[in-house]
């Protein structure tokens, strides 16, 4: 039993980890906006 409550604590500590990471991400990193340009070809207009 001691090896499934240490595997288990693990995983939470894992699991925790992530979380943090994944919401440290989101509230801090701010994303910047940017432009963005696409040319399209004509050739596939007309058909």
């Amino acid at each position: 039993m001691p090896t499934l409550t240490r595997l288990i604590v693990v995983i939470a500590l894992l699991a925790g980890l992530g979380f943090g990471a994944v919401f440290t991400l989101a509230n801090l990193v701010d994303p910047g906006e940017r432009e963005i340009v696409v040319r399209v070809k004509k050739d596939g207009f007309g058909r």
